[in-house]
């Protein structure tokens, strides 16, 4: 595993826990808005995973679960492994993923590894790949919406709203794409550190606006929250 950043305690991450937060190193993905850039671009100041598994020790008992974000945890080989030693501690775990490797997906599922995992639809499925600004394999994308509906792990689907990336029509074919779903985040752009500078002076919509894009997409899925 290369990490690339710890946050000790966290009361917002992962719902119903206190918990920390792993940052790993690399993402197949060039969202241009990510607020991770340092951990894309691969120049974060790389964590030992002895010393982040060691102060997950000394937290047993104070903190309920560990969320494993990025980048792309999937990316990582030894994912299991790693998050093998956090469950033998006895902490839940929460895995934020982008989609792109449904067979880590079923496999941590299978081992019972992961107790909760947010993807990120990061666009309708024909729109991608101008999205992430990558080639993009959307069988698998399509995969793993399925593996998550059809399992018994907790999940939630998630976007990230920039107006000039996603348009009202946009947001109603992600809630066709991903029908049925237990549950969906709007997630506002803040316009903060991100990868491509050039989105910094890019928008959201309003509130007024994402309340109705919310209902719309009640339509679609059991629970739509705005984050």
């Amino acid at each position: 595993m290369r990490i690339g950043g710890l946050q000790r305690c966290s009361y917002i991450d992962y719902p119903k826990h206190i918990s920390a937060i792993i940052f790993t190193i690399g993402c197949n993905f060039r969202c241009p808005y990510c607020h991770n850039p340092e951990l894309v671009d691969e120049t974060a100041q790389e964590i030992p995973v002895a010393d982040v598994l060691s102060f997950l020790r000394t937290r047993v008992g104070k903190l309920d679960g560990v969320t494993i974000t990025g980048g792309e945890p999937t990316m990582h080989g030894d994912l299991l492994p790693f998050m093998r030693s956090i469950k033998e501690m006895g902490y839940d775990i929460k895995l934020d993923t982008n989609g792109t490797r449904p067979d880590t997906l079923q496999r941590l599922r299978q081992e019972n590894l992961v107790d909760y995992i947010a993807m990120d639809i990061k666009a309708p499925f024909a729109k991608y790949e101008k999205t992430v600004a990558r080639p993009t394999d959307i069988a698998a994308i399509k995969r793993s919406v399925a593996l998550l509906m059809e399992g018994d792990t907790d999940y939630e689907f998630r976007t990230t709203v920039i107006k000039a990336l996603l348009s009202p029509d946009d947001l109603r074919q992600i809630g066709e794409d991903i029908r049925g779903a237990k549950r969906y985040y709007l997630q506002k752009f803040i316009s903060s550190k991100i990868l491509n500078p050039g989105f910094i002076a890019k928008t959201t919509y309003t509130d007024e606006e994402f309340a109705q894009f919310q209902e719309t997409l009640s339509a679609y899925v059991q629970e739509c929250a705005i984050r």
